[in-house]
């Protein structure tokens, strides 16, 4: 699941692409931000692993902007995310 999530920067807006990975027995979600490739969160629930998602975006950016380093821009200009059926042979 691809989720889109905004943050709040000075003022600016800045959104990034947030993937939720599923635990196979869906017990919590795994998230995956493509910009900040080293942060890592999950949450038992969608609402709550959006929500550390967010916290954790905001503690990179807060983080690299002490550190005087860049701070990505928002990345969901360049993603087309389409779901595609197929066909299933019969059993």
């Amino acid at each position: 699941m691809n989720v889109l999530y905004s943050v709040e920067q000075d003022s600016m807006d800045a959104t990034y692409r947030v993937i939720l990975d599923p635990e196979p027995d869906r017990s919590a979600y795994n998230v995956i931000i493509p910009a900040f490739p080293h942060a890592h969160t999950f949450g038992a629930t969608i609402a709550e692993a959006l929500a550390n998602a967010r916290e954790v975006i905001e503690l990179e950016i807060e983080d690299r902007s002490e550190r005087g380093e860049p701070i990505p821009a928002g990345d969901i200009e360049a993603v087309v995310i389409e779901a595609v059926t197929v066909s299933l042979p019969a059993a």
